[in-house]
């Protein structure tokens, strides 16, 4: 019997939102070697709004690589919206990775935000701020809210939501979906780390609180997650 992970407590760490656009069949993909590209237009515009909400975002080391750069916030609405409320324009950018050593060239290390990293070692250069990897989300999320972050976008990847989701650390999700089949292994949530809590499957799991038609066939669905008392 694989064992259940306690429960990531929402009181001692940020508001976690994990923000994804996912195929009709919950790909990311259709091939390891491709760069998931599969929201339009409506789809930008939640992940900014979802940008704007944030106070941080939160990249998987191999999502950053994939890239070499993250999103930012171009709506010059929601970028004042943050400035008036004594906000950055951006939120801040947080990567986890187990490595400590990243390529300055990269997009990323010009693009104007905060970069922290959650590492088992102080990064050389290219972070403001560090934070160590730890053995738990638990410990790493407390560590970023006693940080100062109250709203953390997680952007992914998958690896990144699947652990998240097993210490049961995502308060939202908000997942665009695309109107195409890719099929193939890329799914949003992969097995390679065990299966999910048996109680992340309970009918009275997840509550839907929006459905939005972004257009272009795109459907924005949020669901928050009910814990009981």
């Amino acid at each position: 019997m694989i064992p259940q992970k306690t429960n990531c407590q929402s009181s001692a760490r940020p508001e976690t939102r994990l923000v994804l656009a996912i195929s009709l069949d919950g790909r990311l993909s259709s091939s390891r070697s491709i760069v998931a590209q599969l929201g339009g237009e409506g789809d930008r515009r939640a992940l900014e709004q979802a940008l704007a909400w944030g106070d941080a975002c939160l990249i998987g080391a191999g999502t950053l690589r994939a890239h070499q750069c993250t999103c930012l916030i171009r709506n010059a609405e929601l970028v004042q919206q943050r400035l008036d409320q004594g906000r950055s324009a951006q939120p801040v950018a947080v990567v986890v990775s187990h490595s400590h050593v990243f390529p300055q060239h990269w997009r990323f290390f010009q693009q104007p935000f905060e970069r922290w990293l959650v590492a088992p070692m102080l990064p050389s250069k290219g972070f403001d701020h560090w934070i160590a990897l730890g053995h738990s989300w638990s410990n790493r999320l407390a560590a970023i809210r006693a940080a100062g972050i109250r709203h953390l976008v997680v952007l992914g990847g998958a690896h990144l939501a699947a652990q998240l989701l097993q210490e049961d650390c995502i308060d939202t999700l908000r997942l665009t979906l695309v109107p195409r089949l890719l099929g193939g292994p890329n799914t949003w949530v992969p097995w390679d780390h065990g299966p999910l809590p048996i109680r992340m499957g309970e009918a009275s799991a997840w509550n839907c609180d929006v459905i939005e038609n972004l257009g272009h066939d795109e459907i924005l669905v949020s669901y928050q997650r009910q814990r009981g008392s």
